[in-house]
Parts: C-alpha cells; structure tokens; sequence
C-alpha cells in the first residue's frame, strides 16, 4: 500500500515534539479520518527557525507531516505559505489516492501555525 520511502519516513519522522513556549501554534484534524496534527514553530524575524509536530494518524500523515516541517523549516512566513500540498507529495512520491488528504492537512497546520502568529503580532502591537 505504501512505498517504501513513505515507510522509512514514518520510521524516521524528522522534527517530532513540542516547542516549548512556542511563537506559533497550528493545530487541524479531519473528523472523517481521525488524523490530528499539531504545529509548534519558533519564529525570528518572520523566519520559522524550528518547527515541531505531532501528529495522531495514519503513516501517510505521519510521514506528511514530517516533510512539511522539514521543508518549511529556514523559510520566511510567506514563503512557508508557498509551500502547498503538491510539493509534499513530490518528496514523498506515489501516495495511496485515498490518503492525499494527509498532505492537504499538514499544508493546513502551516497555516493555522502562521496565522495563529500573525494574530499575536496584531494583538502585542495594539498593545504598544
């Protein structure tokens, strides 16, 4: 069902935890199939500097989850919000049709993550 290169990324997730104190939190789930991924992202001058997930799932989310961190990591915000579904599975090659959705929802925690931040920013500026 899965290639073998999905098989060894889920084996050897990379970017795996939680930021403590994180600058940005991105958190989806699809109610249909279960998976849950959450994003912690420390972020330094609009650059993701690190990033963490965990995710609850399957090993296509898994291993999704796992190239997204990893290919959004060093990348400005806006950059990061380039970064789309598509370019996750051109890393993780031929992906069950049925689990595709696993890389819409990794695309989605990045977006979550950086527009939870972006609302933070607003919020501490207001306040200055």
């Amino acid at each position: 069902m899965y290639s073998e290169k999905i098989i060894e990324i889920f084996k050897n997730p990379q970017n795996v935890g939680y930021i403590k104190k994180p600058d940005a939190i991105g958190k989806v789930g699809n109610v249909r199939c279960g998976d849950i991924m959450e994003l912690t992202m420390r972020i330094e001058d609009d650059v993701i500097t690190d990033v963490k997930f965990r995710t609850f799932g399957c090993v296509a989310a898994i291993a999704s989850t796992s190239v997204m961190t990893d290919f959004i990591k060093g990348k400005t915000l806006d950059e990061a919000l380039l970064v789309t579904n598509n370019d996750v599975l051109n890393i993780l090659g031929e992906v069950p049709q049925n689990k595709i959705h696993c890389s819409v929802l990794a695309q989605e925690a990045v977006v979550s993550a950086i527009n939870n931040y972006r609302l933070k920013q607003k919020k501490i500026n207001k306040t200055k």
